[in-house]
């Protein structure tokens, strides 16, 4: 199912947008217009070690996200609103959006679920008044590829009425239902759909998990081994979120999204967060939510490759270049075997040093 109508699609001649072409949260943010398909393609390569989750009812930090250091910021109109004060946070971001400088990060709206009555007026209200600086809305609770195309049709209907370049979408998968559909989730728009985002509190809600806390570690979630020797028994705890993480990360690499780990919420816990962060980076997360300003720089330590990972990826490329000049397909590095597998896995962190790099020159 095809994410676009085929209607004609304006482009403003210039546009608030126009600065950040260079801009590295926005790579490729000015896409070129392709008039045999009319399609603008997502932007899959943006720095999103980091993701700040802002309220939108809390006027404060909103003036203050620009510069919290977060790669990517969302606004937030969901889960973090309650429902009497909708329209005015409603009202704040759209306010948030048009008054500060977004230049330094990437910016998002978490819009209300598409199962309330919040949910269209948020996607009409925002882009329309201020759709020349979002990079992307969020939303919540994606079971299926429907509800992703529900809002790429209202968005392809305002950007032609307002001659707005296209917004973008990334999704969070917190259900049974969006875990259950998740290929078909990953395949949809892939013009505008950037990323998926493992949503584990209302995850563990939908599969009904014995936990209380959002992210992290389960004390219950643990094995207990056989006595030894000497009758001795030792319990060692495993991640709850393991398989579901792991679940989404394919998908994402399957179709060429970004897969995001979501929130820890105990921000007093920096050690906690950062085995969090730690465990989704070794499976493939490129970034992780942050709840709160303290576990930006956390989230971009943990995303950022170590000195000892740049200068081993270096090694490895260095080492299967004198490989192919002498005809071999594998080498030996350090005692042990490198492939063009291993040159791959290198090529991606030299990338990364390159993008994050690149975000520091400018």
């Amino acid at each position: 199912m095809p994410c676009f109508t085929g209607w004609s699609r304006p482009f403003p001649q210039t546009n608030d947008r126009t600065a950040a072409a260079a801009n590295p949260y926005r790579p490729n943010t000015i896409r070129p217009h392709e008039p045999s398909t009319d399609i603008q393609m997502a932007v899959k390569n943006r720095l999103h070690r980091s993701e700040l989750a802002v309220p939108g009812s809390n006027e404060r930090m909103l003036e203050k996200a620009p510069l919290a250091g977060a790669d990517v910021v969302f606004l937030d109109l969901e889960d973090a609103v309650a429902p009497d004060d909708k329209a005015k946070a409603r009202s704040n971001v759209i306010e948030a959006l048009r008054r500060y400088d977004w230049s330094r990060c990437a910016v998002s709206v978490r819009i209300n679920g598409l199962d309330t009555h919040f949910c269209y007026r948020d996607v009409v209200d925002v882009v329309e008044q201020a759709g020349d600086k979002l990079d992307t809305l969020l939303i919540p609770k994606v079971g299926s590829a429907a509800d992703i195309y529900f809002v790429a049709t209202l968005l392809d209907q305002i950007e032609q009425a307002k001659g707005l370049k296209p917004v973008n979408l990334h999704v969070l998968i917190e259900t049974a239902m969006g875990m259950a559909n998740v290929e078909e989730i990953a395949r949809a728009c892939p013009e505008r759909l950037e990323a998926m985002v493992f949503g584990v509190a209302d995850y563990a809600a939908s599969t009904q998990a014995r936990t209380t806390h959002i992210g992290g570690a389960n004390a219950d979630y643990s094995v207990l081994t056989d006595a030894d020797e000497k009758g001795m028994r030792y319990r060692y705890w495993g991640d709850q979120w393991h398989f579901a993480l792991s679940r989404m990360i394919v998908a994402c690499r399957a179709y060429g999204l970004r897969p995001i780990d979501g929130p820890f919420g105990d921000f007093s816990d920096p050690e906690g967060y950062l085995a969090a962060a730690r465990r989704a980076a070794a499976l493939g997360c490129e970034g992780k939510w942050a709840i709160h300003p303290s576990q930006i720089a956390l989230a971009n330590e943990v995303y950022t490759p170590a000195e000892r990972e740049i200068q081993h990826a270096q090694a490895i490329l260095h080492a299967m270049q004198e490989a192919a000049r002498q005809g071999k397909g594998a080498v030996s590095l350090n005692g042990r075997l490198i492939d063009a597998a291993s040159r791959r896995m290198a090529e991606n962190t030299i990338a990364k040093v390159n993008q994050i790099n690149s975000r520091k020159a400018s």
